[in-house]
C-alpha cells in the first residue's frame, strides 16, 4: 500500500484560513499522524497525516485518507466522539466546514438540553 501524501501547502492554507475566519482571529492548529481503519472491516491500521485543533473543551481531527479524501471528526474525550454523518469527502473545505458546522449545531443543542433540564 502507498503512503498517504502529506497536506499540501494548499490544503493547510485551506485550513488556516477556514479556522481564522471561524474563531474570528489566526487559530493555531498542529500537523500530526494518526492510525486509522480506512474501511470498517480492516484489520489494519493506516497511518494517515492529520490536522488538530482544539477548541474550548472540543477537540477536532481533520485526517488525509488519501490523494483527495479526508476524514474527520470532533470528540470531547473517549466517550464522546462525534462525526459528520459521512465517512470521506473529496474536498478539504467541504469537510472543515461541514464538520465546523455539526460541531456547532453540537453545542447548541447540547446547551438547550441542559437549560431545558435546569
Amino acid at each position: 500500500m502507498s503512503k498517504i501524501p502529506d497536506f499540501s501547502p494548499e490544503e493547510e492554507k485551506v485550513v488556516a484560513d477556514t479556522l481564522k475566519e471561524r474563531y474570528g482571529k489566526p487559530h493555531e492548529y498542529q500537523l500530526v499522524d494518526v492510525e486509522l481503519r480506512l474501511t470498517p472491516d480492516d484489520s489494519q491500521v493506516t497511518d494517515c497525516p492529520a490536522i488538530y485543533w482544539e477548541s474550548e473543551d472540543c477537540h477536532f481531527l481533520l485526517a488525509k485518507t488519501g490523494d483527495s479524501q479526508f476524514y474527520s471528526q470532533f470528540f470531547y474525550g473517549n466517550r464522546e466522539q462525534f462525526g459528520t454523518g459521512r465517512q470521506y469527502y473529496d474536498d478539504i473545505l467541504d469537510c472543515l466546514i461541514t464538520t465546523l458546522r455539526v460541531q456547532a449545531d453540537h453545542v447548541l443543542e447540547r446547551d438547550k438540553v441542559k437549560e431545558l433540564s435546569d
